[in-house]
C-alpha cells in the first residue's frame, strides 16, 4: 500500500469518527428541543405541572433520555421557560418605540402587548406557578417584567417626564402594572374578555392616565 492510500484511509476514518459524533450531537439537540416543545404545547393545553411522563409521551422521547438531557424538572421547566423567551422575543418589538403621537404610540404598544400575552400566556401562567419553589424562574419572571417596564418608560418618556416627579413615579407605576402580563391575563384567563374588549379597556385607561 502506498503511504497516499494509507493516508487516504486514514483521513477517511476520521472523517467518519466526525460525522458519526455530529450526528449524535445532533440527534441529541433535536430531542432535547423536543422535549421543551412538548412542555410549552402541554402548558398551553392548560396542563401546568406536566409529569415527566407526559412530557416523553409527548416528545417522542424515551423518559430515559429526557432524565439523561434534565437532571429534574426543576431543570426542564427553567429550560422550557427559556426557550419560549427566545421564541417570543421578535414579538416584544415595538416599530419606530418612543415616536409618534400619544394615539400612535399607545396604538402600537398595546398591539405588542397583547401579541406577547397571546404567544406567552400559558407559559407565563405556569412559570408563576413553578416560582414560588424555583429561584431561577422566579428570576426570569422578573427579567421579563424589567424590560417590560423599560420598553413602557421608552414609548411613554414625552407624558412621563410631563409630570411632577411624585405624580411621575405614580404614573408610570401605574401604567406599567396595568400592562404587565399578569394584568393583561386577569382580563383574559380570569374575566373572559376578549382580546378585542381587553385592548379598548386598556386603550381608554391609558389615554386617562398619560393626559398631562
Amino acid at each position: 500500500m502506498t503511504p497516499g492510500m494509507s493516508e487516504a484511509r486514514s483521513d477517511a476514518s476520521v472523517d467518519a469518527i466526525d460525522d458519526g459524533v455530529d450526528g449524535r450531537t445532533a440527534r441529541r439537540d433535536r430531542n432535547r428541543l423536543a422535549v421543551l416543545d412538548a412542555v410549552l404545547e402541554l402548558y398551553d393545553e392548560d396542563n401546568l405541572s406536566p409529569s415527566p411522563d407526559a412530557v416523553a409521551r409527548r416528545s417522542g422521547v424515551s423518559l430515559r433520555s429526557v432524565y439523561r438531557y434534565f437532571s429534574d424538572m426543576d431543570e426542564l421547566l427553567r429550560a422550557a421557560a427559556h426557550r419560549h423567551s427566545e421564541r417570543i422575543e421578535a414579538l416584544a418589538v415595538i416599530s419606530q418605540i418612543g415616536r409618534g403621537s400619544l394615539n400612535e404610540r399607545i396604538g402600537r404598544f398595546l398591539e405588542a402587548r397583547m401579541r406577547i400575552y397571546e404567544a406567552a400566556a400559558a407559559t407565563a401562567r405556569a412559570s408563576r406557578l413553578h416560582a414560588a419553589t424555583n429561584e431561577i424562574v422566579r428570576e426570569q419572571i422578573e427579567n421579563g417584567r424589567r424590560r417590560l417596564r423599560a420598553q413602557t418608560e421608552e414609548q411613554f418618556a414625552p407624558e412621563f417626564d410631563a409630570f411632577d416627579p411624585k405624580t411621575k413615579r405614580a404614573v408610570m407605576a401605574a401604567v406599567d402594572l396595568l400592562t404587565q402580563i399578569e394584568t393583561i391575563d386577569l382580563y383574559r384567563h380570569n374575566r373572559r374578555f376578549s382580546s378585542a374588549s381587553t385592548a379598548g379597556m386598556l386603550e381608554i385607561a391609558l389615554r386617562r392616565l398619560l393626559a398631562s
